[in-house]
């Protein structure tokens, strides 16, 4: 099953309330709760608050769209790795996504990636003590910025925590990008639905329909549970966000 939701930072200057009540009246299931603004780390009573607006609103918590990049010093980052858990513990997300670095793979030294992997691999650990999973951000600037990458990024932290989430790379073409899902499909948790072409230009997503219709119909075919989550809408314009959340639920229905 693929469920249409909507990644909070796609509206992050409003409120979560306000949040909330426009995912509802757009006729979504879930939002994941961004890090940044809605939801900061190791403030765990605001995040209790809001998985109770979330919930109230009978919508789920997808997950916890942390700024967590697992790189640096592995003390520091264990305690930043605690500060996030625990806001997504109160958030009830069974998800964390997580970054792979501040440097893209071609320009990462292997010590940098060595970095990212042990501190990913803690990192793993904890959360699955509290049963969250860790979820890879699929971007570019990062190690995650190539599949090839990605899916050796995996094999190295070697922990069934450990998911990818996917969406098309920047400028990355309609039969470019779905190879990349075929390639880490397996080990695909949630993905980012947007429609992002030429470059960073922000289309209505209808402007890339064939993009996502197949997507989907891969998800579908390849079975399991997914959240399909719309990340960005033209402008950051909240009054597209049902226009675009009905593109989303209709391609899903014919996937």
């Amino acid at each position: 099953m693929i469920r249409p939701g909507l990644c909070s930072v796609t509206l992050r200057a409003l409120e979560p309330s306000a949040v909330v009540e426009l995912a509802a009246a757009a006729g979504l299931e879930a939002i994941e709760w961004g890090g940044d603004v809605h939801v900061p780390p190791g403030d765990a009573e605001h995040a209790a608050q809001v998985r109770a607006l979330t919930e109230e609103a009978g919508l789920a918590v997808d997950s916890y769209g942390s700024y967590l990049r697992c790189e640096g010093p592995a003390a520091a980052v264990e305690q930043e790795t605690r500060a996030v858990l625990a806001s997504a513990a109160a958030l009830g997300a069974p998800r964390v996504r997580v970054w792979a670095g501040t440097a893209g793979s071609a320009d990462a030294t292997a010590d940098a990636r060595a970095d990212v992997v042990r501190n990913l691999r803690r990192a793993c650990e904890l959360a699955a003590a509290q049963g969250i999973e860790l979820g890879l951000e699929f971007h570019g600037g990062t190690l995650t910025d190539e599949v090839g990458s990605t899916l050796r990024l995996l094999e190295e932290v070697d922990h069934p925590a450990l998911t990818t989430y996917w969406q098309p790379h920047q400028d990355m073409p309609r039969e470019e990008a779905l190879a990349t899902l075929c390639a880490v499909l397996p080990r695909t948790s949630s993905i980012h639905v947007f429609s992002w072409w030429p470059g960073s230009e922000r289309l209505a997503l209808s402007e890339r329909s064939d993009l996502w219709r197949e997507a989907f119909a891969t998800l579908a075919a390849h079975g399991g549970d997914h959240d399909a989550l719309l990340e960005f809408v033209p402008g950051d314009d909240p009054a597209l966000l049902a226009r675009e959340a009905g593109t989303l639920r209709e391609l899903l229905a014919v996937s």
